[in-house]
């Protein structure tokens, strides 16, 4: 039985990791098992660049600060060596970056996540990561929205060429 002192700082862990949860915009859950201390270095350093917060957590504590989220689903994944991936407002950074990682890795998979205080399996986050990001998507849709003015204006440059010869 651990001392009242050891409780009190895991329930505090247990209340911090569900708040984090709760005000994330999604997180991806994966084993990290077998890979080298060089390959999980440049994972985290890419994680922390894009915004991620990355840690590993027991899988006891990371089921209790899931419940306490409110996130259900997710107990049967919590198994082996686990860690957490949280971003607090883009939805498919963290997922992309693990998703190429787990691509190139043939140890480290992802298990599970969630988006928007539902569960999502391996899968829905694999698609997920393989989403375009925000900022491609902004570029699209701009792109989008600028095409018929774009032909309007060359439409009209040429009727005005055309009128001047």
């Amino acid at each position: 039985m651990p001392s009242k002192q050891i409780l009190s700082q895991k329930q505090a862990y247990v209340a911090a990791l569900a708040e984090q949860i709760k005000t994330s915009a999604a997180g991806v859950i994966v084993n990290y098992g077998g890979i080298t201390v060089a390959d999980d270095t440049v994972l985290r350093k890419q994680l922390r660049e894009a915004g991620v917060s990355y840690v590993v957590v027991k899988n006891t504590l990371l089921k209790l600060a899931l419940k306490e989220a409110g996130l259900e689903g997710l107990d049967d994944v919590l198994t082996g060596t686990t860690a957490i991936a949280i971003h607090q407002e883009d939805p498919i950074v963290a997922a992309k970056i693990l998703g190429e990682f787990a691509d190139k890795s043939k140890t480290f998979e992802l298990k599970a996540g969630y988006m928007d205080g539902k569960a999502l399996n391996a899968a829905e986050v694999t698609a997920l990561g393989k989403l375009p990001s925000k900022e491609q998507l902004i570029g699209q849709l701009v792109s989008v929205l600028v095409a018929p003015m774009r032909g309007l204006a060359v439409a009209l440059n040429a009727i005005a060429e055309k009128e001047s010869a």
